[in-house]
């Protein structure tokens, strides 16, 4: 058993069991703590953008472009004109993206829109660049321009390509945003990242590869200002491409390595997440990241910045 402890002074506050799946070069597989079942959320990104772009004929993009399509993003201005930018070139506007409106997770950036006399629109939901991708896709193939549904056929191919990358069985549920997301094992997730790490190693998924490549090199896309993610690629000491999901699942490719890592914090709490991780890498990536003595993923402070307690991992065989 795994379990990240937040502590407070000298006591122990709260629990959080986490498991970690690790497939490395060889595809051996590693892992720690429970395997269950649990939707993937949106670090599974990567892939469903993969095969949007695929339908939509491997256009010339960006990496800048790639990496907001496959991000969960704050909303910031550079994601912002990032996702206004693929619109015009699709040929479409804010108003026919799906995923719905919400503030944008960078607190400035929110204060910003309200200052401004706008509303919160599609274009600040973190999801917006990957469902651009998908209302591009679903138009260039001629389907219903209402990509949402679980038997769309968009949806539909992404499923059976998800089925094939992370080779086990796979099942869906509805996602924050309106798309499905998937439902299968963290071996599974992290055996498609093991693809992934591959593939921007040599690119026997030119799609995939530069998708990775993309995210690892633009992490300030695929996240926000003073977020774990982009946090954690500060201090790697290699090239990585990481994505959080939702309730306490994330994702790790390392390339030099050909390792891929998925991580799943059971109670889905977020502050947990980064020990959770650090604890993978260290595990089964040693040397791969640098962790400062007084890091403030793993700190816990009170509201004004004392520290007051920290995130640590027990594990047990």
């Amino acid at each position: 058993m795994a379990v990240v402890i937040q502590t407070r002074g000298k006591f122990d506050e709260t629990f959080h069991p986490f498991s970690v799946v690790a497939v490395g070069t060889d595809g051996s597989t590693q892992g720690i703590g429970p395997a269950r079942l649990t939707p993937w959320r949106s670090a599974a990104k990567p892939f469903q953008l993969a095969t949007s772009l695929e339908l939509l004929g491997d256009p010339l993009l960006s990496p800048q472009q790639l990496a907001v399509g496959a991000a969960s993003h704050s909303a910031e201005p550079v994601h912002v004109e990032l996702v206004e930018s693929l619109l015009a070139r699709f040929g479409f506007t804010i108003e026919q993206l799906r995923c719905g409106a919400h503030a944008p997770m960078h607190g400035s950036s929110a204060r910003a829109v309200i200052q401004s006399g706008q509303k919160f629109s599609n274009i600040h939901n973190n999801c917006s660049g990957k469902h651009t991708f998908m209302l591009a896709a679903a138009a260039a193939q001629g389907w219903a321009l209402d990509y949402r549904p679980p038997d769309h056929p968009l949806q539909q191919a992404i499923l059976g390509r998800v089925h094939g990358w992370a080779q086990t069985s796979v099942d869906t549920a509805l996602d924050g945003c309106g798309v499905p997301t998937f439902c299968l094992t963290l071996a599974g997730i992290a055996q498609a990242w093991h693809l992934l790490a591959l593939c921007m190693k040599d690119d026997r998924d030119p799609r995939l590869g530069a998708i990775g490549r993309a995210m690892a090199a633009h992490p300030e896309l695929t996240s926000g200002t003073g977020r774990f993610d982009l946090q954690l690629t500060k201090i790697a000491n290699e090239s990585m491409a990481v994505k959080v999901g939702a309730q306490g699942v994330f994702c790790l490719a390392l390339p030099e390595r050909g390792l891929g890592l998925a991580v799943k914090v059971h109670s889905g709490a977020a502050e947990a997440l980064a020990a959770a991780v650090v604890f993978a890498l260290q595990q089964y990536a040693p040397g791969s990241v640098t962790v400062p003595e007084e890091w403030d993923p793993l700190l816990v402070r009170n509201v004004v910045g004392a520290i007051a307690g920290s995130y640590k991992v027990q594990a047990e065989d």
